[in-house]
C-alpha cells in the first residue's frame, strides 16, 4: 500500500477517534456537573428541614419527587435558589398544598375565677388556595396587578423584576387543580416594524413566560401560549405592552 493510500484511511480514523474523545469528555463534564449539583441540592434541603423527598438533574434542569404536599412548594424554592440550576419542576402533575399553622394561646399569669370557663383555644389557619377557576382567574390577576410580568424593551427577555414575578406566579399556579390548563397570551405596543413584527415579539414574549411556568411546577400540557400583537391596546400606553395568563 502506498503511503499516499495509506494516509487517506488514517484521516477518518483520526477523526472518527478525536469526536469519540470529544464525547467522552463532554458525558464526563456532564455527569460531573449533575453529581455536584445533585450533592448541593440535597445539602440545601436537608438544611430547610426537607430531607424527605428526591431531586434528579438533567443537566442543570432539575427534576422533583416524594415531597409531601405540605413541603413540595417549600422543596421547590430551596432548590431553584442553588447556584447553578436553571429550571425546577415536580415530576408528573403534583398538586402541592399550603400547610396549615396552629398558634397556641397565649399563657397568663392569673387563675381564672373559681367556676368560670377556660376561654376557648385561638386557631389561626393559612386560608387553602382557591380551588374554583373564578378564584384562581382572581388571584392571577392580583398578582399581575402587584408586579406585572415585564420584559428589556423590544426583546423577548424578561427583567430581572419580569422573571421573578412569572416564577411566584409559576408557583401559585402549581398549588391549583390538576385539571386546570392556562393560556399566555402576549401583547405589545404599537411599533415602527409593522404588525408582523408586532406579532411575533408578542408570541415570543408569551413563549418566555410559558417557559417559566413548565419549568417551575406546570407540566407543558396544562400550558398554552400566543401573540395579539398590537391587535388590542388597553389603554395606548404601558399597559398595552403587557403578558395575560388566562384560566382555560
Amino acid at each position: 500500500m502506498s503511503g499516499r493510500r495509506r494516509w487517506i484511511l488514517l484521516v477518518p480514523i483520526a477523526v472518527l477517534v478525536t469526536a469519540l474523545l470529544a464525547g467522552v469528555v463532554a458525558w464526563a463534564q456532564g455527569g460531573s456537573i449533575q453529581r455536584d449539583l445533585t450533592s448541593r441540592t440535597q445539602a440545601a434541603l436537608a438544611a430547610a428541614g426537607l430531607p424527605a423527598g428526591n431531586v434528579s438533574f438533567d443537566g442543570r434542569d432539575a427534576t422533583l419527587n416524594g415531597f409531601p404536599p405540605g413541603q413540595a412548594l417549600r422543596a421547590l424554592e430551596v432548590v431553584q435558589r442553588v447556584d447553578g440550576v436553571r429550571a425546577a419542576k415536580f415530576e408528573g402533575d403534583v398538586v402541592p398544598v399550603a400547610p396549615s399553622t396552629t398558634e397556641a394561646p397565649p399563657s397568663s399569669s392569673t387563675s381564672a375565677p373559681a367556676g368560670s370557663s377556660p376561654p376557648p383555644p385561638t386557631t389561626t389557619t393559612t386560608a387553602p388556595p382557591p380551588t374554583d377557576k373564578a378564584g384562581v382567574q382572581a388571584e392571577i390577576d392580583r398578582m399581575l396587578a402587584e408586579a406585572p410580568v415585564t420584559f428589556v424593551p423590544d426583546t423577548a427577555r424578561l427583567t430581572p423584576e419580569g422573571e421573578q414575578a412569572a416564577r411566584g406566579i409559576a408557583v401559585a399556579l402549581a398549588k391549583s387543580p390538576a385539571t386546570f390548563r392556562y393560556r399566555v397570551t402576549g401583547h405589545v405596543g404599537r411599533g415602527p416594524g409593522g404588525e408582523s413584527a408586532a406579532l411575533k415579539l408578542s408570541r415570543d414574549r408569551a413563549r418566555a413566560v410559558a417557559r417559566i411556568l413548565t419549568t417551575n411546577g406546570l407540566t407543558t400540557k396544562r400550558v398554552t401560549y400566543r401573540g395579539l400583537g398590537d391587535t388590542r391596546p388597553a389603554s395606548g400606553g404601558e399597559e398595552d405592552r403587557r403578558v395575560e395568563i388566562t384560566v382555560i
